[in-house]
């Protein structure tokens, strides 16, 4: 009776789920969330962002980067282009940038270090742009309601049985589980698509895809150690390096006819 129970249970996670296909083709799991809700998420972590941190007071920060996000919402598909994107630059020493569904890019002052011109930001931007368009945040939100309503359910079938201790132990451990061996395999995937996407999105924007390998250079100069690969959310540096090299060779032709339209970013800082 438990396992049909079980079952049950889990056979309505994923009803509530819709399975698409991503930009490059990856089978995604997405729909825990309405596009609507993933808006207003989206909109309420870029608040909290702003009055947890402090922004920049540095205008020429905002206005460069405001101006290489509009270069590249300029190209995006319908309907990322609609609304307009709200852009914030904050002041904190971490190389590090985001967006969010809704339409928003954060900007941490430690990615200049790295970003040393406009097209090595475009990379950055683009990147984390790619993750949004590529609905990640559903997707990941979807996997991690589906593991997490699981492990509840096994956690309480255990703890009837066995008693409470049983119980935590087993969410626990499925925890860890999920951490280490369901859900980073999929941020790992994740990471690499938003590559691809970001680096296709900066070259029909006129930023030059050859950036992305200059970039990536510059970060792995700028960092430290790192855990392993098996259990990191993004690729091997290296391997990264080779990937986006490799694609930039073959996004020439887009670049040049960006270039030729006259798509000719010109945004400093």
């Amino acid at each position: 009776m438990k396992s049909l129970l079980l079952s049950l249970a889990i056979a309505a996670l994923a009803a509530a789920c819709a399975t698409t296909v991503s930009p490059t083709g990856r089978t995604q799991y997405v729909g825990a969330v309405s596009q609507q809700e993933l808006n207003l998420l989206g909109t309420r972590a870029f608040a909290e962002q702003k009055q947890q941190k402090p922004l920049s007071q540095d205008p020429r920060q905002l206005a460069y980067v405001r101006c290489v996000v509009d270069d590249l919402v300029a190209v995006l598909p319908q309907p990322w282009r609609q609304g307009g994107w709200e852009v914030a630059v904050f002041a904190d020493d971490d190389p590090n940038a985001f967006a969010l569904p809704g339409g928003k890019v954060g900007i941490y002052t430690g990615i200049f270090k790295v970003a040393r011109n406009q097209d090595q930001l475009a990379a950055v931007i683009a990147h984390e742009i790619g993750h949004v368009v590529s609905r990640h945040h559903d997707e990941r939100i979807t996997r991690q309601a589906g593991a997490s309503g699981a492990l509840q359910i096994v956690g309480a079938l255990l703890g009837s049985r066995y008693g409470s201790g049983a119980a935590n132990a087993a969410v626990q451990g499925g925890s860890l589980l999920a951490q280490t061996g369901f859900l980073l395999p999929g941020s790992r995937a994740q990471e690499s698509e938003a590559d691809v996407v970001g680096q296709q999105l900066m070259a029909q924007a006129g930023f030059d895809p050859q950036a992305a390998v200059a970039l990536w250079q510059n970060m792995l100069a700028a960092g430290g150690s790192r855990p392993p690969q098996w259990l990191s959310t993004h690729p091997d540096p290296q391997s990264r390096i080779g990937e986006l090299r490799a694609r930039a060779a073959g996004l020439a032709a887009t670049y040049a006819q960006a270039r030729t339209a006259g798509k000719r970013p010109a945004c400093s800082g």
